[in-house]
């Protein structure tokens, strides 16, 4: 059966209890930075507010914000951008009963599909069989190809294997990334391995330590910095080939945030936390498919962000396909607990992973 993007199911507003249902109660933001007693936080899932006798549907929502009424529709905002003044839903029912609906089955459940009360395997783990889920990804990922944006959030670990590399990089050139959310490591390990074939001094193929391998990756940061940046550092040095060289050569946004723990950083690296957090929402806020690989951190703050559904341009809502991809059964079902109940897990190998997936793809080439 050919594959096809689940159809979303708005409430019907015109049933008696959404008619009946009071106006949704708004107040001011005492102070900047203040939401009001009582305020109404986010969830993942598509939430309805009841304003003017309309039932408005919070078009651009993160968890753990505030709806906020402003120029006839529902924004969604950080308690850090909140103004004083803005009008604050408030109410912490999610049935109606206070003007406001949370919508958790809009795109419904698969046909036939039905959960006993009791069933051995439910959870995600080692043990989990994915090829269904594989299946899943390549349909998803050829459809938003084109028909979507395609966010990759990314640890080093990527850097550290030529075959992962060039998998990665092939990706890119074949049009399946449309930005990259990662960290200082990533970007310096990889731009290390390019520049001096080696990752935190080992070389990236036969993962033989190098002598004075570990001054390789300061080396590089401070060659980025004396050429002035990325961009004219892989001019300068005729770089040719990684995940960096990629995304410049093709165009492919990078947000790199930084952390306590960097080296350098490279000037590239956004080290004001909160400018990241705006800088990698604003791709998440338009992706269809985001997909977590082997970082826990970036993981749970890009799930934070990130809705399950989006509305798109022609007004249409569609589902958000969220997977996290880690070796560690931990790293998978902590995005869940943190919120993030629609990412789907899958425990693998993360370099296996792209490599994999970038053969089934047509794109296992690197981008040169």
């Amino acid at each position: 059966m050919a594959w096809s993007l689940r159809a979303y199911h708005a409430p019907d507003f015109t049933q008696d209890p959404f008619v009946r249902a009071p106006e949704a109660v708004l107040r001011e933001a005492p102070l900047d930075g203040v939401a009001p007693e009582n305020f109404h936080a986010m969830s993942i899932y598509p939430e309805y507010f009841k304003i003017g006798g309309q039932w408005l549907l919070a078009e651009e929502s993160r968890m753990d914000c505030v709806p906020v009424y402003a120029d006839g529709r529902i924004a969604v905002r950080e308690f850090r951008l909140l103004k004083k003044g803005d009008w604050v839903v408030t109410g912490r029912t999610e049935n109606g009963e206070e003007g406001i609906y949370v919508h958790p089955h809009g795109f419904g459940d698969r046909p036939g599909e039905a959960a006993d009360a009791f069933a051995f395997r439910q959870s995600r783990s080692r043990e989990t069989a994915f090829s269904r889920d594989y299946d899943e990804l390549y349909s998803v990922l050829r459809h938003d190809r084109d028909h979507g944006k395609i966010v990759w959030v990314m640890g080093p670990a990527f850097a550290f294997d030529y075959d992962a590399r060039n998998a990665f990089s092939g990706l890119i050139a074949g049009g399946y990334v449309h930005a990259v959310l990662a960290g200082n490591a990533l970007a310096t390990h990889d731009l290390e391995a390019a520049y001096m074939r080696t990752a935190l001094g080992q070389e990236i193929y036969s993962q033989r330590s190098q002598p004075n391998g570990h001054y390789n990756h300061l080396t590089t940061i401070n060659q980025v910095k004396l050429r002035g940046g990325i961009r004219p550092f892989i001019e300068a040095e005729h770089i040719d080939n990684g995940i960096i060289y990629s995304c410049e050569k093709y165009g492919v946004p990078y947000v790199l945030a930084g952390s306590i723990r960097d080296d350098g950083p490279l000037p590239s690296v956004i080290g004001n936390a909160y400018e990241a957090q705006d800088r990698m929402r604003d791709q998440v806020r338009s992706a269809t498919t985001v997909l977590c690989m082997a970082t826990m951190l970036h993981s749970i703050a890009v799930g934070n962000m990130t809705p399950s559904y989006r509305v798109m341009q022609d007004g249409t809502v569609r589902q958000v396909y969220f997977y996290c991809v880690d070796i560690s059964e931990f790293t998978v079902n902590k995005l869940s607990d943190r919120g993030s109940l629609a990412a789907k897990g899958i425990i693998t190998n993360a370099q296996d992973f792209i490599v994999n997936l970038s053969k089934s793809l047509g794109c296992s080439g690197a981008a040169k």
